[in-house]
């Protein structure tokens, strides 16, 4: 193999799992580390600066990085990097000074945001201290989009929401809520230099072939307007025996509010296995926490209905079979057809994306399912001076992909404005330090210790059970979350390896804990992957390959498995390992 180039940010930015799997880079050890030392203001601004909405996402986020966090691979549960976001939010003090402050020198463009989610507001948070007069359309009373219509307020405060919604707004956004736009050839007719389009997936899944779904139909919902009414308050109260069918995160919304509008016995009814529901693991946790039963593997047969009258609903049972490729069948068990009372149901099956208002003689491409045709790089689409962003680009995802989205669709529309080429994108700003303080001092703690995470507090069930905007969890006190911080394992602090230092003793190999050094002849990557003391079989992770050493051979380390201890340094005798501190943060419209 070659050298590795670790020139290439892109190479350290890999090893660092939690950023490098957040869809937004969030630089996560860095605000990790800030919360140790208690600077919760400035954890709080490296945040807002990548995710926008820290406050927010620490409460709701989906958490890509923890599944990727290195210290999942030495016990069982990552460090809470989610709820870590939270302290920095609740702990932040005042921060609105540090942030940009109009009015800003306009340069003369004018850019429409159809639709106020997080997409939206990242777009608009980056775009108007450039000088852009922005104007942004929802149709709803204030901005948030489907982070205020679908978040139940028992997970996200309307205060926090409105707190960090404001600090975009409060750019000098020109605003136009409770407008519904009936047609995107209006708009750019209008003389916009870019439009943006980020309404989100606004359209819940019904199964209106089933049998009885007309004639229930007053006491069926689909989920994600019902959540909407529910938070807009056109809907105070539910049926007793409420059913939700679906397995994501909205039917987890459904049926812990329906707990907390009246429901008494709310069961949450699934096609697949548990363990195949989308829901995150721990919101199916709260739900059953709440006292809410989940039915996996029952497929609904119909609408019961008596006298006019919703009475439930009829289900068959079936197994799951899967192939030699993973994929599943689901089967029928044979077993007799299960009927689950029910006074209403709730519908929470998925979303999807609807165009109504966008004309289809304009230039602006649909795919066969109906959605645009948008280019993966700079979120444009076949019409020159619109672009997508967030659910309504590719379809349903998160918040943080859609701020992440919304970063990119802001770098290509200052490009357009500016004449430029939008594939010719800024590179990111990186930084790379040594740690090396003195002998056996680092500016980081590597003990390596068997930490366990710390269980986020709630709130008694008595309590949030009967108030639907009472918040349920509690967040970290500040010690709580300087403990969860220190079982951070400091990935960006990268092994810096310098050939012409080395001396070959071996004694980094002695003392590595997870014996992923390995000094050997060189080969091609499947071979030199096996003869490693530990073979390194993530080949979704890369090799540290050094150039060729005096004797012949170099040194292999496998990146999977390092922990970032910094033994290797620390007993180094000839400095030839040294501790460097990698920050990477990717460029926004503003540095360009």
């Amino acid at each position: 193999m070659k050298p590795t180039d670790t020139q290439n940010p892109e190479y350290y930015h890999k090893v660092v799992d939690c950023q490098y799997a957040c869809p937004a880079h969030t630089p996560v050890p860095e605000y990790i580390r800030l919360i140790a030392a208690e600077r919760y203001t400035d954890a709080y601004m490296i945040n807002w600066e990548s995710n926008v909405f820290p406050g927010i996402l620490g409460r709701t986020c989906d958490r890509p990085c923890e599944p990727a966090c290195r210290r999942g691979r030495v016990e069982e549960e990552p460090v809470a990097i989610c709820r870590l976001k939270r302290v920095a939010a609740d702990n932040k003090g005042d921060v609105k000074s540090l942030m940009p402050h109009g009015p800003f020198t306009p340069n003369g463009k004018k850019i429409a945001l159809i639709g106020g989610g997080p997409a939206s507001l990242t777009v608009a948070r980056d775009l108007a201290p450039l000088g852009y007069e922005i104007h942004l359309f929802d149709e709803q009373i204030a901005g948030g989009g489907m982070m205020r219509s679908q978040i139940p307020a028992f997970r996200l405060p309307e205060e926090v929401l409105n707190e960090e919604v404001d600090y975009i707004l409060d750019m000098g956004i020109h605003t136009q809520f409770l407008t519904y736009v009936s047609s995107l050839k209006e708009v750019l007719d209008r003389d916009y230099d870019a439009v943006f389009v980020g309404t989100g997936a606004p359209r819940g899944r019904d199964l209106p072939k089933l049998p009885g779904r007309k004639d229930a139909d007053k006491f069926i919902h689909i989920g994600i307007e019902w959540l909407a009414n529910v938070a807009f308050e056109h809907v105070h109260s539910i049926g007793k025996k409420v059913i939700v069918l679906g397995g994501g995160n909205t039917a987890m919304d459904c049926c812990r509010t329906s707990r907390r509008l009246g429901g008494e016995v709310v069961k949450v009814v699934v096609r697949s296995p548990f363990k195949d529901m989308k829901a995150s693991p721990w919101e199916k946790e709260d739900a059953m926490h709440e006292d809410i039963e989940i039915y996996d593997n029952h497929v609904p047969l119909s609408f019961e209905v008596e006298e006019g009258k919703l009475i439930g609903m009829k289900f068959q049972k079936v197994k799951a079979v899967y192939d030699e490729k993973g994929k599943r069948q689901l089967l029928p068990t044979g077993e007799d057809d299960v009927f689950i009372e029910a006074d209403e149901v709730l519908i929470a099956i998925g979303q999807e994306n609807s165009f109504p208002w966008i004309e289809r003689d304009i230039g602006l491409e649909f795919d066969q399912w109906e959605m645009p045709v948008v280019d993966k790089v700079t979120f444009r689409s076949t019409h020159p001076k619109v672009f997508f962003g967030g659910d309504a680009a590719f379809g349903p995802e998160n918040v943080i992909t859609a701020v992440a989205h919304g970063h990119q669709a802001a770098v290509s529309m200052h490009l357009l404005c500016q004449e430029k080429d939008m594939y010719q994108r800024p590179s990111p700003y990186t930084n790379l330090m040594s740690t090396k303080m003195g002998i056996h001092e680092w500016s980081y703690d590597s003990q390596i210790a068997p930490d366990h995470r710390f269980v986020v507090p709630q709130a008694s069930k008595s309590i949030t059970l009967v108030d639907r905007k009472r918040e349920v969890e509690l967040g970290f006190d500040p010690p709580t979350g300087y403990k969860e911080a220190q079982r951070c394992f400091n990935c960006d602090v990268q092994t810096v390896f310098t050939e012409d230092r080395c001396i070959e003793c071996d004694a980094c190999t002695d003392i590595c804990p997870t014996s992923c050094i390995t000094f050997t002849t060189n080969d091609e990557e499947e071979a030199l992957r096996k003869k490693l003391l530990v073979p390194a079989e993530n080949r979704t992770q890369d090799l540290l390959v050094s150039d060729n050493l005096k004797t012949g051979r170099v040194m292999v380390k496998d990146e999977d498995v390092c922990l970032h201890c910094g033994l290797c340094a620390e007993r180094c005798p000839t400095s030839a390992w040294d501790m460097q501190k990698f920050f990477y943060n990717v460029t926004k419209a503003g540095s360009l």
